[in-house]
């Protein structure tokens, strides 16, 4: 589809003075403004982010409880079950759970629902199976449980505590758990609502450490070096997509240093099978390399499998691991792109539903653990709201994802009457919905999205840094841009345009992709720049003459060399 171009304007003076302040480059500072980092102690803190620049955990709501109810079940030696979600967030925040219970010499074992036959959260139904004598005493959610009313009161029946640690919308009451720590809580003052909930987890045990010091645990055994969970904390936030700022920055950035160090055998044995290699793993890498391959074990198997990876210390053992996560991830790859052929093929048979402002299409037989990621290729090619749902006897399962700038869910919930249940955050939702409520559904879910957004809205927008010509694309430029990594929602990658490009060469590769040589005609003795275009339209005509093109600069590292290299993202 067509996207709009909007250049970004930086105040001047800004831009002026952090390029002296920072001593550098002022496409750089512009850079920095853009993202309203306006003053020098703002910019340290952006550029050298560091744990120790984290706000304090024990302010989020239900800390205090917490702690000292797993402090509880780990003296009197109590059985703990953590409760995890299949997603990369809800492993890893299982996997720091399990990691940091382990150290402490607690009885813990961990529980991940199976993706189609069990769906999302704990239910009733898991309380009813947990409850033989003396099963668990203590149940700790990863990444789930704030919309589980019935589950909760269930085990509160049954006489074993539940503490919530989730970072998923809330849309009315909390359920009657001993501690909700979710920081979208309506009354969490502590401002970490764009933790994931790993990044939830996470703080939990910042403040468990904290507790068991207070109170002489760590005496008779090592206090672990939080840092070094760091890693799976950086993953799942990546992989979660939540917005790269404050602490997930900080987390990431620290994490990705571990994940490049290869001190995680299963994440090496991950980025090796991906074709990266550990050493040079960056966020786009954990977002469309490893964040699919560990999706794919509970897309396709269980996630189980990425949870034994994760946890893993031989490294034999985990590159076989590796190996069987590639390969469902190749089957993953092949169904999804079936699903998205067939979605394709219908819409061109149906194109007058491209007029509306949302897509909502049900389906028998499509496959529920990849519905998600077939709604956000979908939700890309037509940038538009979009949900698919799978029916099977009469009750259909759905994956809805939403663009920037449209609540999803607020979108549901004016139109929860017609879904058996539902839940999520802004960007991505699941629902449960009975076969002779869809249609209804499909009317009201348009109308509530007509309601937030008009239709020329519906339209990608490119935020442009800044214009610059080819002549001062340098080594220390790239440099300085790779400060401002990791990259990812809330700190998009930067992007520049230039104009009167000439393609000096080109030839493509991997079938769709294509690869030049390009050169600024406006310039006497411009500077050749290898370049790539992902995705080109094979059926377009290829011009060697580009007016105006968007673009990021990146590295291109190989075989422990690297060049400059244009990515083109936009041309006219």
């Amino acid at each position: 589809m067509k996207k709009q171009w909007h250049m970004l304007q930086p105040d001047p003076l800004t831009v002026r003075e952090l390029s002296q302040q920072l001593k550098c480059h002022p496409v750089t500072a512009a850079v920095l403004a853009n993202r309203n980092i306006c003053n020098l102690r703002d910019a340290n803190r952006f550029l050298n982010a560091s744990l120790k620049d984290l706000r304090r955990p024990s302010d989020l709501i239900g800390m205090q409880a917490a702690v000292k109810r797993i402090y509880r079940a780990i003296s009197r030696r109590e059985k703990i079950l953590i409760f995890g979600d299949y997603d990369v967030d809800g492993i890893t925040a299982t996997v720091i759970l399990l990691n940091f219970l382990h150290h402490t010499g607690a009885d813990v074992t961990y529980y991940i629902p199976h993706r189609i036959s069990e769906g999302y959260s704990i239910q009733a139904r898991h309380i009813s199976h947990f409850v033989r004598p003396n099963q668990f005493d203590l149940i700790i959610t990863a990444d789930c449980g704030s919309s589980s009313h019935e589950a909760i009161a269930a085990a509160n029946k049954s006489g074993i505590d539940v503490i919530i640690t989730d970072h998923h919308n809330i849309e009315d009451e909390l359920p009657p758990a001993l501690a909700v720590i979710n920081p979208k809580r309506s009354d969490c003052p502590a401002g970490f609502q764009d933790l994931a909930g790993v990044g939830v987890a996470f703080c939990l045990l910042i403040c468990l450490r904290t507790y068991l010091r207070e109170n002489g645990f760590w005496r008779e055994r090592q206090e672990p070096n939080l840092k070094y969970y760091c890693d799976l904390v950086a993953l799942g936030t990546i992989a979660d997509m939540v917005p790269l700022v404050r602490e997930n920055r900080i987390f990431c950035k620290t994490g990705l240093e571990l994940i490049r160090a290869g001190y995680r055998p299963g994440l090496a044995a991950l980025g090796d099978i991906s074709g990266i290699g550990s050493g040079a793993i960056d966020a786009e890498d954990i977002a469309f390399r490893l964040g699919p391959r560990l999706n794919a074990a509970g897309r396709m198997d269980h996630a189980a499998r990425a949870v034994e990876l994760l946890t893993e210390t031989d490294i034999g053992t985990a590159a076989n691991m590796a190996r069987t996560l590639n390969l469902l991830n190749q089957r993953r790859q092949q169904m999804e792109q079936a699903t998205l052929a067939q979605i394709e093929s219908y819409l061109k048979i149906n194109p007058s539903l491209l007029k509306r402002r949302s897509l909502v299409l049900a389906q028998d037989g499509w496959h529920v653990g990849l519905l998600g990621i077939v709604a956000s290729r979908v939700m890309d090619r037509y940038y538009r709201p979009v949900i698919l749902i799978s029916m099977e006897d009469g009750i259909g399962k759905g994956s809805a994802r939403s663009v920037p700038g449209i609540d999803l869910f607020q979108a549901l919930s004016g139109c929860a009457k017609h879904l058996q249940t539902w839940g999520g955050h802004t960007m991505a939702a699941g629902l449960k919905i009975r076969q002779e409520n869809v249609e209804t559904f499909q009317e009201a879910f348009e109308e509530a999205i007509q309601k937030l957004v008009q239709p020329e809205k519906l339209t990608q927008t490119l935020e442009v840094d800044s214009e610059i010509d080819f002549s001062v694309i340098s080594g220390s430029l790239i440099d300085e841009l790779e400060s401002l990594m990791p990259f990812g929602a809330g700190n998009p990658e930067p992007l520049f345009v230039a104009s009167d490009i000439r393609v000096v060469s080109s030839r493509i590769v991997g079938k769709r992709h294509r690869r030049m040589t390009l050169r600024q005609s406006t310039l006497g003795h411009s500077p050749a720049f290898q370049a790539i275009q992902f995705n080109v339209d094979g059926d377009r005509k290829r011009t060697n003459h580009f007016a105006r093109a968007v673009f990021r600069l990146r590295w291109n590292r190989w075989n422990g060399q690297k060049a400059a290299q244009i990515v083109v993202e936009d041309l006219q």
